[in-house]
């Protein structure tokens, strides 16, 4: 891992990504590239060379830069080397341009809430971004003063479309150096026994090699609440999951929460694509 994108609205959510993003950035000598993405009604893909025609383009372009400037002043980005970008591209497809060109390892977002990204991914721009995204995305919620993994939750239903996101999440848990807890969640309308569900566990585990791992068979009324109330028990620092470009979250769940658990979840998530 060695280049790390954070977009921003320069909002405190935004920040708090960011502050994140330093904080690996200063532990795995990473470079962070911050996107700001300006939405105006242009036809042209370089609203820059055509500014001519868009003064208002250069004016956000400048406000945005200003701001930049301020940002990279702060105590936590000291001797981090910062890159910044301002696009004129949609929202989600800024942050896949911008993350192509750039070979991006990470995506880092920050959230509000149960809102969401709503304050700088408004509407179906959070779903685009979390279901499409080649690269991993890491949801922030809140500052985190000191960003450590040790618990690493791994939700899935444990078949063969989900063996490359949870590779790619074995990756992050040696960089993190996390103990993983894969889990999977019985509800009433989709249950298994747990001889059934160990045994899909375990085939599915058989194609890797990692130590430092539990499986967890977790009852629940649903499989957010289950995943989040799992979670919350053994303290995780960072849930994972898969994602399908198609479908979303909701392709492995069989479900239809989709970025609900992106949005609800108190801990921060990070997801693969399928």
């Amino acid at each position: 891992m060695k280049k790390i994108l954070v977009p921003t609205d320069f909002s405190d959510q935004a920040e708090n990504a960011l502050k994140v993003a330093a904080q690996l950035a200063r532990t795995y000598d990473c470079e962070i590239y911050l996107l700001h993405i300006i939405e105006l009604p242009i036809d042209q893909d370089d609203a820059i060379n055509s500014h001519s025609d868009f003064p208002e383009a250069l004016f956000f372009m400048k406000l945005a830069h200003n701001k930049f400037e301020a940002l990279k002043k702060k105590d936590y980005l000291k001797d981090i080397t910062v890159h910044e970008t301002v696009d004129f591209h949609e929202i989600f497809k800024g942050i896949f341009h911008v993350s192509k060109k750039h070979d991006i390892d990470l995506i880092i977002m920050g959230s509000n809430g149960v809102s969401g990204l709503k304050e700088m991914l408004i509407g179906s721009n959070t779903e685009k971004v979390v279901r499409t995204s080649e690269i991993p995305v890491l949801v922030i919620k809140n500052e985190h003063k000191a960003f450590k993994v040790d618990n690493f939750v791994f939700a899935s239903d444990f078949k063969d479309e989900s063996k490359p996101s949870y590779e790619k999440l074995l990756q992050f848990a040696k960089i993190f150096n996390a103990k993983v807890h894969l889990l999977l969640v019985n509800t009433p309308n989709n249950f298994m026994t747990s001889g059934e569900a160990n045994g899909r566990m375990q085939t599915f585990l058989d194609a890797f090699d990692f130590p430092e791992l539990s499986k967890n068979i977790y009852n629940d009324i649903s499989i957010e609440s289950g995943i989040m109330n799992f979670s919350e028990s053994i303290s995780a620092n960072l849930i994972g999951m898969s994602t399908h470009g198609r479908q979303g979250i909701s392709h492995f769940f069989n479900g239809s929460i989709s970025e609900d658990l992106v949005n609800h979840a108190k801990r921060p998530v990070i997801t693969f694509k399928i």
